[in-house]
């Protein structure tokens, strides 16, 4: 992740598990979500959810993990080919979602909804389920170290307030201050161009790796 390249700018994830629960003709669909960053972190939970609903008919499942969400999975458990692990993988597409698990369990009430309407009713399930969790947005960003002398500090910090998007990490005082700033990479040239603007030149970049971070929805 050193240069930033080939990564997405920004995606969306978890930022609490959740549940829903919903009926349809008397069966139960019990979604519940988790933030997953690995494969095997999304099977674990798949396998945790069947074991503590092990009397269900079906608990289906869908996951997208990776930097670049290249790890897609789902699975209908039994269900018709394509009626639920597709349609629940479709949903978390949609959202832009990354490094996140949805299982349905179905309790079966008795009555078949046909392909139609099981694939409505997970569509639905995991739809309502991310209706009720918060959301947050991954950016990549580039680190950024501004070194500066002492007397240009506050005018500095005072720009800091004005522009949030910039996230401010640390300041390390020394015989000059060197302030460590997260920067999304499309503003990382507009972000050197306001800074040299304000300090009159008076400050030295030096760039660290890109990373994501959590930001403000």
């Amino acid at each position: 992740m050193s240069d930033g390249r080939n990564l997405p700018m920004f995606y969306f994830t978890l930022s609490q598990d959740g549940a829903y629960e919903l009926e349809i003709k008397k069966s139960r669909f019990l979604c519940q979500l988790k933030r997953v960053p690995t494969k095997k972190m999304a099977r674990n939970f798949i396998a945790e959810v069947k074991r503590e609903h092990f009397k269900s008919r079906h608990n289906c499942s869908a996951f997208i993990v990776g930097n670049n969400g290249e790890i897609k999975q789902s699975s209908d458990d039994g269900e018709p080919s394509g009626t639920a692990g597709v349609p629940m993988l479709e949903v978390l597409k949609n959202k832009q979602l990354i490094n996140v698990c949805a299982v349905v369990t179905r309790y079966f009430g008795g009555i078949k909804l046909g392909v139609g309407g099981l694939i409505r009713a997970y569509t639905q399930s995991v739809a309502k389920a991310l209706q009720k969790v918060k959301l947050v947005k991954i950016m990549l960003q580039q680190e950024i170290h501004l070194k500066i002398d002492y007397t240009l500090n506050r005018k500095l910090q005072y720009f800091f307030t004005l522009h949030p998007e910039y996230m401010v990490k640390k300041s390390l005082f020394m015989g000059h201050i060197e302030i460590i700033v997260f920067v999304s990479k499309k503003s990382v040239t507009s972000f050197q161009k306001e800074v040299k603007n304000l300090l009159n030149g008076k400050v030295n970049f030096k760039f660290g790796k890109f990373t994501y971070n959590e930001v403000l929805i």
